[in-house]
């Protein structure tokens, strides 16, 4: 019996460390799922700028046509680690080789072409809610881009969270592709709108959704506000329990970057509220629509 019981032990860890391989396997889209082409560019412009690509992809401070630059942007500074955002431009350093599947699994499913996880800075649990159709045209809208030559550097990212097969466990926690707030049947068309560009292209809730110790989104809280993700003071809460504006006032600051108050708007909002500008007048009423008709304790 003693001379089997280290044998024992050897299967049980042998069997935990399979188990644990097969559980944080990277997911893919299934065939019936995934996005299938052509997209139509002229749609997936308002994509772009509503999932703020440019924000995080093109150089810091671009302006005009250097938005359209996407070369890869600012580092994001975290607890994790730091996050060097990738050229996504359609040149050979970027995405030239992708297929749409490629594109779409990454989108929604944060999975790099080359099968590996990727990290949550990139806002893939926001645009897991995308519709196949969305992704597509964002795809074809990319694809007419100018080409930037170059790469991004490495993240810098130490022990465990380098290790990024364990992503896959935290995706099983944290990735779906269901509403975070549930509508009621006789909800506006508006309100319906506004709830797909602000949970999943918009991905607002990344930002202002407080997290937990392993950045996981708090659902409870869901645009409550919360720490900024680098330190940097706090995001406020954009519910009606915490943002007191109109609709009207929500959907002009987000054309004009001007508050009620005649303040203009400042931070990391700056990016945000430029890609909103290029929105249609629809696009930000309905986000606003959307925000006033949280419950009142979110």
């Amino acid at each position: 019996m003693r001379r089997r019981l280290p044998s024992l032990i050897s299967l049980v860890a042998l069997g935990a460390v399979m188990a644990g391989w097969i559980i944080t396997a990277p997911q893919p889209l299934g065939a019936d799922a995934v996005a299938t082409g052509p997209g139509d560019a002229g749609r997936g412009a308002r994509i772009f700028h509503a999932g703020g690509c440019a924000s995080c992809h093109a150089a810091k401070g671009a302006k005009g046509d250097a938005r359209l630059a996407l070369g890869g942007g600012a580092p994001l500074v975290t607890p994790f680690g730091t996050f060097q955002p990738p050229n996504i431009s359609p040149g050979r350093d970027g995405i030239a080789g992708w297929s749409l599947a490629d594109f779409d699994n990454a989108m929604r499913r944060g999975i790099a072409p080359d099968g590996r996880h990727y990290y949550p800075a990139f806002p893939y649990t926001s645009y897991a809610r995308m519709t196949a159709g969305d992704v597509a045209d964002l795809f074809a809208y990319l694809k007419s881009l100018p080409a930037v030559a170059g790469k991004a550097p490495e993240n810098s990212i130490g022990f465990p969270f380098n290790i990024r097969r364990g992503i896959g466990l935290w995706k099983r926690l944290y990735l779906s592709d269901k509403p975070v707030v549930q509508l009621p049947g006789d909800a506006p068309e508006p309100v319906r709108v506004g709830r797909y560009l602000v949970e999943g292209p918009g991905h607002c809730g990344e930002c202002h959704t407080p997290r937990d110790r392993i950045g996981g989104p708090n659902p409870d809280r869901w645009l409550a506000g919360g720490p900024d993700a680098e330190g940097k003071g706090k995001v406020p809460g954009i519910t009606p329990a915490t943002l007191k504006w109109s609709a009207a006032d929500i959907a002009e600051y987000l054309k004009t970057g001007f508050t009620p108050e005649y303040d203009s708007v400042g931070g990391s909002m700056v990016e945000v509220q430029a890609n909103m500008a290029e929105l249609p007048d629809a696009d930000r009423a309905a986000i606003a629509a959307y925000l006033k008709a949280l419950p009142a304790g979110k």
